[in-house]
């Protein structure tokens, strides 16, 4: 909890440039994410088959219910960190407003978590798909040696 509190301590003295270019860098994170996804998309249409055998279903079903779900989550990411890109211009107006910057602040570093935690997840997921993919390419590989 202390590291937590020392963060938010951190992000308060964030300057407005630097939250702008920490929106770019989740933007940029964010875009990259969904082109991934794509390619994901079809690994799994390229390995459908091979994911319905019934010694692997269960967890296929696991693993593309949660990408579906990753999917999903990032647009609405996407566009919370857009939002709070428009909204940067609270803290550049020269009009003191310390309620909204202070609100301005706290959302962006609820962001940074928010981001933090969806990236290790979504790596854990990506990692379990290849782990996934891989292991049903070795059993494909298996089978066409046999015949």
């Amino acid at each position: 909890m202390s590291a937590a509190i020392n963060n938010k301590s951190m992000m308060e003295w964030l300057d407005p440039n630097e939250m702008h270019e920490a929106s770019l860098k989740w933007m940029s994170e964010l875009k990259f994410i969904r082109d991934e996804q794509l390619f994901l998309n079809d690994l799994v249409k390229s390995y459908t088959l091979q994911l319905t055998d019934s010694a692997v279903f269960n967890e296929s079903k696991d693993i593309i219910g949660a990408i579906t779900d990753a999917e999903k989550e990032v647009i609405v990411l996407m566009k919370k960190v857009q939002a709070h890109e428009n909204q940067l211009e609270i803290m550049l107006d020269q009009i003191d407003q310390l309620k909204m910057e202070k609100a301005y602040t706290e959302t962006h570093w609820q962001l940074n978590s928010e981001m933090a935690r969806y990236t290790v997840g979504y790596r854990e997921l990506k990692s379990r798909l290849f782990k996934l993919v891989s292991k049903v390419m070795k059993k494909d590989k298996g089978n066409r040696l046999l015949n």
